[in-house]
């Protein structure tokens, strides 16, 4: 039997259960406003992650309307903040 480490043996058993999906949308939520600012932050009402998609709520509509011209960054950094590319779409609400 090899021997791996605690971390090394988390990360794998993570990759194979459904939990990775719950923490990567609680993951999102800590980093918001390191990825997209304080002030986009201060108006997002929910950030969630459901099935690959990324759901952005906020009831400012130029924010929304900004936020629409910037869903292919938005993808982007989300993914690089993640380390892995878990978002292929967003939903402006």
């Amino acid at each position: 039997m090899a021997e791996i480490s605690i971390g090394d043996a988390i990360k794998a058993f993570l990759k194979k259960s459904r939990l990775k999906t719950g923490i990567q949308a609680l993951q999102i939520e800590q980093v918001w406003e390191t990825i997209m600012g304080k002030t986009i932050a201060k108006y997002t009402d929910r950030i969630q992650i459901i099935n690959h998609t990324l759901f952005i709520h906020t009831n400012v509509g130029p924010l929304k309307q900004e936020l629409m011209y910037q869903k292919e960054k938005i993808i982007e950094r989300v993914n690089e903040a993640l380390g892995e590319k878990v978002i292929r779409e967003v939903v402006i609400q």
